[in-house]
């Protein structure tokens, strides 16, 4: 057995889009249209899905918004070095909402992003 995705609802597909792939340097996998449905998948990672998990994007066409609930927590990435990978996101106009630091009681640094929904995305340095 092994994981294959997590799902996120998405307001705006392109948006998201091109948030993962141009901000988190993710690539698009594969996006399908479900038209009796009304809705499109595509899929996001950093890496094939035949031995990667990836991110599977979820928008309903006719939902203009979601509740983002309180029980999901949020996606971890590994980063060489969370200082620059915050820097980054800023530059390419990503927001920060924890800037790169140790984590409370211990010592691994840590940061967090969001998404154009407003998912949170920590970011874990590799330890060297």
């Amino acid at each position: 057995m092994r994981m294959l995705h997590t799902m996120l609802r998405v307001v705006d597909l392109d948006k998201s889009i091109a948030f993962y792939t141009n901000v988190l340097g993710m690539k698009e996998l594969r996006r399908k249209d479900y038209p009796d449905g009304k809705f499109t998948l595509a899929f996001v990672g950093y890496g094939d899905e035949s031995d990667h998990t990836v991110l599977e994007l979820t928008h309903n066409w006719d939902t203009h918004t979601y509740d983002l609930g309180n029980a999901f927590g949020h996606i971890a990435i590994e980063v060489a070095d969370a200082y620059k990978a915050c820097e980054e996101v800023k530059k390419l106009g990503g927001k920060v909402s924890r800037e790169a630091g140790p984590m409370k009681h211990g010592t691994t640094v840590i940061a967090f992003v969001e998404d154009p929904d407003g998912y949170k995305i920590e970011f874990i340095q590799k330890k060297q």
